[in-house]
């Protein structure tokens, strides 16, 4: 497992952006496929956006394409998720994971349960 800590989250208004960062550790950063969960209060944690550890291969939520992008700076140990246009539906507490235990497995991953590393979640409210 790694370490993650994901930072950048806020109050903002409809419309606003921001961009969420996520830090880890761990010797092999350039191997892990990543991505981005997000859990409202009473629901359950849902996909939002995947990154290959290349980076060369990204997917999203429909609710998200065309206003969220995921990247991965592999030299820093970041991965980013730059949100716009955002939307009241947005507000919900954002998790980074990474797939640490697959070794450079190509391809993105979209479900729960590839994922073996969390970070604690970054709370993003949207309200005018």
């Amino acid at each position: 497992q790694v370490q993650l800590v994901e930072s950048g989250g806020g109050l903002v208004r409809p419309g606003d952006s921001l961009r969420l960062s996520c830090a880890a550790s761990g010797r092999t950063f350039t191997n892990y496929a990543m991505g981005w969960f997000r859990q409202a209060p009473g629901k359950e944690r849902q996909f939002v956006a995947a990154i290959s550890w290349s980076g060369g291969s990204t997917y999203y939520a429909d609710s998200v394409r065309g206003r969220f992008t995921i990247s991965k700076d592999n030299a820093k140990k970041m991965m980013y998720l730059q949100m716009n246009s955002l939307k009241p539906e947005d507000a919900a507490v954002y998790y980074c994971a990474a797939d640490a235990a697959s070794g450079g497995r190509p391809g993105v991953r979209l479900n729960l349960y590839e994922y073996d590393s969390w970070g604690q979640g970054t709370q993003v409210t949207v309200s005018s």
